[in-house]
């Protein structure tokens, strides 16, 4: 459920590409056409455009928008313009280095994308960085998180809806019974959330939480400061109900004294053409604001122009 407003009739290629190049010449860059054009193509025709603009005048366009724009709107723009394995081979990296270094997205890329989108993902990555994703999670982590992390950038989860009951009412109770001794990392938690189908996981959520009175998240919740505890809630939310989960990102990046862009960045531009409509709709049923209105109030110039074209905010 993407709510990326492509226009009926798209010119070829050759044409955006011309188009960019104008916008790139003369005095000052003409950000709203570079919105225009790119906010309202697919990834198919962004990987169109981008060849054709590389064969056109010699250079990557990626390389042009990076000459001529800067900060968040520069950021928002290069992101959304790559090839989606490539933008999360491109953020997986960024997350592995020490500046940079986040848990967090390479969780989320992991537990939110489809068993084949994670598997291009590690393909970009090593055509990208020459060394494999696993590798560089496996280095930049210790302890549970490298126990957790590194099986799940590693999955290839079965994506059908077949679904084992007799399997999930035993790894339902095999989660309580580690959960209740506090065994959080203890590697029979680790190999059930890291290689079932999302299927399977639904199946042995919900019988843990007709079984035993709890949700899942509310057992994993016994100490609130726990970084492990919560990043192990979050795999589980990433892997069940995605659109609850970017809620979460979103509304603690807009709320936050002073918005984390680049979480707001992120959001926007790897969920635009894949269930915005549901984060929106989980955003507005929580906040009782909608996405728009709330990214509007908390973002300004080009900068919010490109978000709200991607979240589908009418005409901007």
């Amino acid at each position: 459920m993407a709510t990326l407003k492509v226009p009926a009739h798209v010119p070829a290629p050759s044409e955006d590409a011309e188009q960019l190049r104008k916008a790139f010449e003369g005095w000052g860059t003409n950000e709203k056409l570079i919105i225009d054009i790119l906010a309202h193509r697919n990834a198919a025709q962004r990987n169109s455009i981008r060849k054709a603009y590389g064969e056109a005048y010699g250079e990557d366009l990626l390389t042009s928008l990076d000459k001529e724009l800067s900060s968040d709107f520069e950021r928002a723009v290069l992101l959304f313009t790559l090839d989606p394995a490539e933008r999360d081979a491109f953020l997986a990296n960024e997350a592995t280095k020490r500046l940079t270094s986040s848990n967090w997205v390479l969780m989320e890329i992991a537990c939110t994308r489809s068993s084949y989108e994670l598997f291009n993902v590690r393909k970009a990555y090593h055509a990208r960085y020459k060394k494999s994703l696993e590798e560089d999670v496996a280095h930049h982590t210790t302890g549970e998180y490298r126990k957790l992390l590194v099986p799940l950038v590693s999955a290839f989860r079965y994506e059908g809806e077949e679904v084992n009951m007799t399997l999930a009412k035993s790894e339902a109770k095999i989660l309580r019974d580690k959960i209740s001794d506090k065994h959080y990392s203890d590697e029979e938690v680790i190999r059930i959330v890291t290689t079932r189908s999302k299927a399977q996981l639904n199946a042995t959520l919900n019988h843990y939480n007709s079984a035993f009175g709890n949700a899942i998240n509310k057992d994993l919740k016994a100490d609130p400061k726990d970084e492990f505890l919560k990043l192990l809630r979050a795999v589980i939310k990433c892997l069940t109900v995605p659109e609850k989960y970017f809620e979460k990102v979103l509304r603690q990046a807009i709320n936050k004294l002073g918005t984390d862009e680049r979480a707001l960045t992120r959001v926007v531009t790897t969920r635009a053409e894949v269930d915005m409509v549901r984060i929106k709709e989980a955003y507005q049923r929580r906040n009782s604001v909608p996405l728009e209105k709330a990214v509007a109030g908390d973002t300004s110039g080009d900068h919010e122009r490109m978000l709200l074209a991607l979240i589908g905010a009418g005409d901007v």
